[in-house]
């Protein structure tokens, strides 16, 4: 993950996220107040230097609520932008961005434009790694997507491809340049064409990281809110549908991405993958069994630094955001998934 306000609270049942809503979505809105176990949720992720938290089952918005930011919130800030008129605060949600260039690049297949199978400089030129020329025609598209370039952060070459897990952030940003290559384009124009404006995506865009970000290897970061979040993730859960029915990627490649990968069964395409046997966390920590094992074995996640979560869980057609701050307690994911699983059906 990268190393990376509400002035009012949104009621329990509001409707259902405007355009994120199904076409097919019942759109009247029903107050109603939470139970004694989503309370318990509410409590917990409020308790958690949360900002923004988001539960959408079905199509159907169970949960929105935004907390202000605290004034002593310090390195937050460089990550925390302006804050819609609907009260959601738009926040540089760090790694997370990851799984969005996923689903680019899997649009970019889609396309015609990349094949996953070819060496990185096929699209961008030799001389992109440190690696020697021998080397570096080896590292192909895939291995970049799945954290096995076998690079060092500091583009060094470590390990042949495809054989060992490395949870990269400057060698995953050379996948931007690739996508942005492939289609001729800059990125946050493919991005806008591809995804953003398709999904009703409006406050989702790519800026340039402050100095004090600027030293992760991935200069541009992905700016939106929980709506947009849930919408990328309903996309998810719809086969590769827009609310609005129209296709953003085939079934086929939107598959792919969630492909366990050879080096570490907790992770695809730049997606995280709960239910496997073990999973190797950012950093070379690995651990036995799921991810996180309250959770759903097919949970998917786009996770970034300051626990920025897009859970998606397909058996109950559920999205789950939470942005903000990071988190006090070290077993965040854990802890909030025991309390879910009581709360939620």
């Amino acid at each position: 993950m990268s190393h990376h306000l509400s002035r009012r609270a949104v009621v329990v049942g509001a409707i259902a996220l405007g355009a994120f809503a199904h076409p097919l979505a019942a759109a009247a809105a029903r107050s109603a107040s939470p139970s004694p176990a989503m309370q318990a949720v509410l409590d917990y992720v409020q308790g958690q230097k949360t900002t923004g938290f988001l539960i959408v089952q079905d199509r159907k918005t169970v949960v929105e609520k935004n907390w202000p930011a605290p004034a002593d919130a310090g390195p937050f800030r460089a990550m925390a932008y302006e804050t819609t008129p609907d009260g959601e605060l738009l926040e540089d949600i760090a790694s997370q961005q990851k799984s969005f260039v996923s689903m680019l690049v899997a649009i970019a297949i889609d396309k015609g434009l990349i094949d996953v199978a070819k060496p990185v400089d096929a699209y961008i030129g030799a001389g992109w790694s440190k690696a020697s020329p021998e080397q570096e025609a080896k590292i192909r598209v895939i291995d970049v997507l799945t954290m096995s370039s076998g690079l060092t952060p500091g583009f060094a070459y470590a390990a042949p491809p495809g054989t060992t897990f490395y949870y990269n952030t400057p060698v995953y940003a050379v996948t931007k340049r690739i996508v942005a290559a492939a289609a001729g384009q800059p990125l946050d124009v493919i991005t806008r064409d591809w995804l953003t404006a398709p999904a009703g995506m409006s406050n989702t865009s790519w800026r340039k990281r402050p100095a004090a970000m600027a030293d992760v290897g991935n200069p541009t970061g992905l700016v939106t809110g929980p709506r947009d979040v849930a919408r990328f993730g309903q996309i998810v859960l719809d086969g590769g549908k827009a609310a609005d029915g129209g296709r953003i990627v085939s079934e086929q490649n939107l598959a792919a991405m969630f492909q366990r990968s050879a080096t570490n069964p907790a992770y695809g395409r730049l997606w995280w993958l709960n239910g496997s046997d073990y999973a190797i966390r950012p950093f070379d920590n690995r651990v036995n069994g799921p991810m996180i094992p309250a959770a759903p074995a097919d949970l998917v996640a786009a996770l970034g630094a300051l626990d920025r979560k897009l859970y998606v869980v397909p058996s109950r057609k559920l999205v789950v955001v939470r942005m903000g701050q990071a988190a006090p307690d070290k077993d965040f994911d854990q802890q909030l998934w025991l309390r879910l699983a009581k709360a939620i059906g």
